[in-house]
């Protein structure tokens, strides 16, 4: 079974986890990293990777912490995997049999599950976390426009 590398997950998730519940203020990196019960050294490397695509805006200052870079609905799985797994790449095959027919048939797979993940969207994935009925992390605020 093919599956998302460690990496991908966490920055999936912290983007994901961003969006749910940054509502009017962002949501700090070390919020984020304890959420996944993670080192905030291994998840900032990622973050920062995440805000120089554009995927995630940098909020500096004492209420500092991460926002969404654009809206939830135009950010994909596929963005987000693009740019964490940017320098994976299949291995040169040393065999005719690999080069001929392996490499080949695993990049078609490759692009189809890549076009799998350009189809859900972290608006979606919210969707479904508030159908779930998850609480976010930070209450709703009021809103008492009239």
């Amino acid at each position: 079974m093919l599956v998302l590398s460690k990496k991908i997950y966490y920055a999936i998730e912290a983007v994901l986890y961003i969006a749910y519940n940054a509502k009017a203020e962002p949501v700090a990196g070390n919020i984020v990293a304890e959420a996944q019960s993670l080192p905030t050294r291994y998840l900032e490397p990622m973050m920062q990777k995440l805000v120089r695509a554009g995927i995630l805006r940098g909020v500096r200052g004492p209420q500092g912490g991460y926002v969404l870079g654009r809206e939830r609905r135009t950010i994909t799985l596929a963005d987000i995997c693009d740019v964490i797994a940017k320098d994976a790449d299949i291995p040169e095959s040393q065999t005719k049999l690999g080069k001929a027919v392996l490499l080949p048939t695993t990049r078609s797979l490759m692009m189809n599950w890549h076009s799998a993940l350009a189809t859900t969207s972290i608006a979606q994935l919210c969707e479904r976390a508030e159908k779930a009925n998850i609480a976010t992390a930070t209450p709703t605020p009021h809103d008492f426009t009239i």
